[in-house]
């Protein structure tokens, strides 16, 4: 590494292994990880997002971080002087910029009603009993009569147990058979002992109810982990948080009439094994449901918009990502936006999605790509350790 052209080309490509290295970590431990702030999903909106279908968020977070250390270091290495040093970052660069998306199969259309109801949905909003079904219920009514194959409410539309309360249960009968189709709705469900954050596809004229269950609550917001230590250290702060949520282990997959639907809650949407295990499951679309309402007046919807647009591209899939406040967007599986509903607004939009089979590169891979990225940077730094040695 002591050359020019060790600095300018090894020397990046390890500082990219390593910040995507880091980025695994963070995005996994501890208590499941945070990797809401993943540099690849900084790239929603560039022109560079295609490359996503192919390497995944992990490979364009390497790829970015290549490409600004590598500017570095020319820089630090020649102060500018000689442009060949930037023929690495460029080539990077203009392999982001040239690399259509990879294309998957169209598979017909589906058309989804999805209900933004603008209802008291934040944990420390007063609401009665009731009030987020009563919002949701009164944003979807100019929506019956019209021809829906699914209609969709977001996480925490419905505010009490459908699989345990006789009258929510008769509301959600009454709401599918008005419109002539099955909901997919959210709500805290009890089974088992254990409380869960559930989505629900309600079909219209009774049958099974198919479940997934929120495979990544929140930490100390939806659960508290380590519970007996946190609890001596701020009592009246735990114990603001109502719920602890069980994560599920059930398929993020239902299926709507034959059509394959993968489902994200809220938080998920960040986690790849949620999303590419849906895709591998057999998913036609993306149906995500969030909840904003602790996030009102801030840019955290639009943060979570970013990433329902990249996860199109990525799985080459729509996905439509209905908010309790908005804002709530519907995307093609080029990420095109089709609808959206703005923030705290309620209403109701009927899209017509594109469907499409076929696994993206970056889905077929899966964990592969930070695991064969991980592995080659600590080998460069083990390398570069006896090189220094010696």
């Amino acid at each position: 590494l002591r050359g020019r052209w060790g600095q300018v080309v090894v020397v990046p490509l390890l500082v990219g292994g390593l910040w995507t290295l880091r980025e695994t970590v963070m995005g996994s431990w501890p208590y499941g990880g945070f990797p809401w702030a993943r540099l690849g999903m900084s790239q929603a909106t560039s022109p560079f997002a295609e490359a996503v279908s192919w390497v995944g968020v992990t490979g364009m977070s390497f790829m970015i971080a290549t490409v600004c250390a590598g500017i570095g270091q020319w820089w630090r290495v020649g102060r500018g002087r000689d442009w060949r040093g930037l023929v690495m970052p460029a080539a990077v660069i203009g392999l982001l910029l040239v690399v259509p998306q990879f294309p998957t199969t169209p598979a017909g259309e589906l058309t989804v009603g999805w209900v933004q109801g603008n209802g008291p949905a934040g944990y420390f909003d007063a609401a009665a009993p009731g009030a987020m079904l009563t919002a949701q219920t009164a944003a979807s009514i100019p929506l019956i009569g019209q021809p829906v194959d699914v209609l969709v409410w977001p996480e925490g539309g419905v505010d009490s147990d459908p699989l345990n309360d006789a009258g929510t249960d008769a509301a959600l009968d009454e709401l599918s058979r008005q419109a002539s189709a099955p909901l997919l709705v959210n709500a805290a469900t009890r089974r088992g002992g254990n409380t869960y954050n559930t989505s629900l596809l309600w079909p219209a004229a009774g049958g099974v109810v198919q479940l997934f269950d929120k495979a990544n609550p929140v930490p100390f917001g939806e659960y508290v982990p380590d519970l007996w230590f946190y609890q001596r250290i701020a009592p009246d702060l735990i114990g603001l948080i109502g719920r602890e949520y069980t994560p599920g282990t059930n398929s993020p997959y239902v299926s709507l009439n034959g059509v394959g639907v993968g489902l994200a809650i809220c938080f998920d949407v960040i986690f790849d094994d949620v999303i590419w295990r849906g895709a591998q499951d057999g998913a036609q679309l993306y149906l995500l449901q969030s909840n904003n309402g602790d996030f009102r007046g801030t840019d955290e919807n639009l943060q979570q918009a970013a990433f329902a647009r990249m996860r199109a591209i990525e799985t080459g899939r729509s996905v439509v990502n209905v908010s309790t406040t908005g804002t709530s967007q519907a995307f093609a599986p080029d990420g095109t936006l089709l609808d959206d509903l703005p923030a705290d607004t309620a209403g109701a939009r009927v899209t017509t999605i594109p469907l499409r089979t076929g696994l993206t590169p970056a889905v077929t891979l899966g964990t592969w790509t930070a695991g064969l990225l991980a592995a080659t940077s600590l080998l460069g730094l083990l390398l570069l350790g006896f090189a220094v040695r010696r």
